[in-house]
């Protein structure tokens, strides 16, 4: 098995370009009827492979140390993989020395953070995940306009708090139905929702349902803040989880979308759902009596992690592989433009395809959204 306390080489290995669409794992028939359910999509983003190649591509370039604010993305393997390789992740831009370079986490800063490390005179690469700036130029053109915006997502989490720094007199975090009644604003005609991106489908549409009914003009975004990666992981969740005794969820105790995975598998029909960071923390009383295993990943979590709990499921007898498949991406995002030109310089051929393509036949829109006023109408 391949994981840091085996000490595997990974050194030499880029943890970027994983797909969410991997090659196939290998199958074997059994006579037992125990099997494994692979979903697919799942791991790595768009964003999230932009954000792990900016630091690698950033350490080739300009060699170590490269300071990183807080965890280029939320998964132990990888924040360890690039500290062994010269990456310094530090909390914030205080903690990097005046005039050093320091990359941005894909989850966004507040404008604060931005002005903090130019008064430092630090070299900052930006490595926001694209769809998250989305969410924060919605929520400064809706502060000039004077709305009373509604962030649903978790307070603390990182994404929060940068959106949040956009507008922070006009933004107000609600982190859930149970939050809905707490919820104030100065003119319920001229009140707009956001969200976090990786929150659970279901349950923010929830949330907005019980936003609408204290506040039935309740303005929807322009599109969808749950991004495309989010909504399809939980979507082949939602596929295979009937047919599991168990499901397995890869992904790190601060991941949010990888969180959701298990809560969702559990509300969709799995007889029990876990996250695990790595194969070492499979328990095998976990899969007592059962006969099929889900398997899936959080969209910050490399390939290599995937493989190592599906063959240590094979050595406890669940040797047959059958992959359930929703819908097809076709997502990539360029490197941050300095960097890119940095690069380039060099004669380092840094184009990387960044067509924003998405073949699901059917984004998730609830009725919630299609029933109430799109922003701009």
């Amino acid at each position: 098995m391949t994981n840091l306390d085996n000490s595997v080489e990974t050194d030499a290995v880029s943890l970027a370009g994983a797909s969410a669409f991997p090659t196939e794992i290998s199958s074997a028939p059994n006579s037992d009827g125990k099997r494994i359910l692979i979903a697919t999509p799942r791991g790595y983003c768009a964003g999230v492979d932009r954000a792990v190649d900016t630091v690698e591509k950033a350490l080739e370039l300009y060699g170590p140390p490269v300071y990183v604010r807080k965890e280029i993305v939320h998964n132990k393997f990888v924040v360890e993989t690039l500290t062994k390789r010269g990456a310094i992740f530090v909390h914030d831009t205080d903690d990097v020395p005046v005039g050093a370079r320091v990359v941005f986490s894909a989850h966004g800063v507040a404008p604060a953070v931005h002005e903090a490390a130019e008064q430092r005179m630090l070299q900052t690469i930006d490595a926001t995940c694209p769809l998250v700036t989305k969410v924060h130029k919605q929520a400064v053109r809706f502060a000039d306009q004077d709305y009373d915006i509604l962030l649903i997502g978790h307070s603390g989490h990182e994404e929060v708090e940068g959106t949040q720094g956009e507008a922070p007199s006009h933004i107000q975090v609600v982190n859930g139905p149970e939050d809905v009644a707490n919820v104030d604003v100065r003119d319920p005609d001229r009140v707009v929702w956001i969200s976090q991106t990786t929150l659970s489908v279901d349950e923010t549409m929830k949330t907005v349902d019980l936003l609408r009914k204290r506040f039935p003009n309740l303005i929807n975004p322009p599109s969808d803040d749950i991004c495309y990666a989010t909504q399809n992981r939980q979507g082949s969740v939602k596929k295979m989880a009937p047919e599991c005794d168990v499901v397995i969820v890869v992904g790190s105790a601060n991941s949010s979308n990888s969180v959701r995975l298990v809560e969702v598998a559990v509300e969709a029909g799995a007889g029990s759902a876990y996250r695990v960071d790595k194969a070492a923390e499979l328990d095998q009383a976990w899969l007592k009596d059962a006969q099929t295993i889900g398997v899936t990943s959080g969209a910050s979590v490399p390939e290599i992690l995937v493989r190592d709990v599906v063959e240590q499921l094979k050595t406890w007898g669940f040797t047959s592989v059958e992959p359930v498949s929703t819908v097809q991406e076709d997502v990539h995002f360029s490197l941050p433009k300095n960097l890119r030109g940095e690069l380039k310089a060099t004669g380092v051929d840094v184009d990387r395809p960044h067509k924003a393509r998405d073949t699901s036949t059917a984004r998730q829109r609830s009725t919630a959204r299609s029933t109430g006023r799109l922003a701009g109408e």
